[in-house]
């Protein structure tokens, strides 16, 4: 499975999942200030699964009529601000 990041996805967390191995690209480095639409656009063009806090990404993948070969995974943690979530202490 490959995946893309979203810019709002900590990096620390995009760094610990590419030293496990996963195939992760991130928004925030490969295009910078990108839409939302550009973003699905990539996952869509590539087969990517998107990593986002944005929930504004479901309604958006209905109406593209996101593939099958792609989607989206939305976190919703406590605390909301992603850079507080440390879930790559759990991967080490």
């Amino acid at each position: 499975m490959k995946f893309l990041a979203d810019e709002n996805f900590p990096r620390p967390a995009i760094t610990a999942l590419r030293e496990a191995g996963l195939d992760i690209l991130s928004s925030a480095e490969t295009h910078p200030g990108a839409t939302d639409n550009e973003v699905l656009s990539e996952c869509i063009s590539n087969g990517r699964t998107l990593l986002t806090f944005d929930k504004d990404f479901g309604e958006l993948a209905y109406r593209r009529r996101l593939p099958s070969d792609c989607g989206i995974i939305l976190f919703r943690l406590t605390p909301r601000v992603p850079q507080k979530w440390l879930p790559w202490q759990s991967l080490r």
